[in-house]
């Protein structure tokens, strides 16, 4: 169990506090929806936590096979609904994986990715498309 506290701080802005570290981030309401955007919103930070669990999955299986995933990079795009209620809708992500797509571990790279917690926490009416590119 992680305890993560937030605090309004006004003019749809606020700081969550990782208890554990003490870390701390902002959010701000995009300017879609009456904020200033000068921060991740709360949905960009979603569709960031998918990029970013599927990344450490997928860098904890390669640690313990010993692959090296040099040069792993990934990018998601976040797009909301244009109906009510207002949602994220689609999380296309690119991953760009530093292995051949005939590589004997791109079904294990493929697996670690697709079971990420967020990945099976999220919602199953968004839309993940991802686009792999083999290096």
């Amino acid at each position: 169990m992680v305890t993560i506290s937030i605090n309004y701080k006004g003019q749809l802005r606020c700081e969550a506090t990782h208890a554990p570290s003490g870390s701390k981030i902002s959010t701000d309401a995009p300017v879609d929806n009456n904020g200033k955007g000068e921060s991740f919103s709360p949905t960009d930070l979603v569709a960031t936590a998918l990029a970013n669990c599927m990344a450490t999955i997928m860098g904890i299986v390669a640690e313990r096979r010993g692959i090296s995933l040099d040069g792993l990079t990934l990018s998601v795009e976040k797009h909301m609904s244009e109906d009510m209620p207002r949602r994220i809708s689609k999380l296309p992500i690119t991953i760009k994986m530093p292995m051949s797509e005939d590589d004997k571990n791109k079904n294990l790279m493929i697996n670690a990715a697709l079971t990420c917690p967020v990945h099976q926490s999220l919602h199953e009416s968004i839309e993940i498309p991802i686009n792999w590119v083999w290096l």
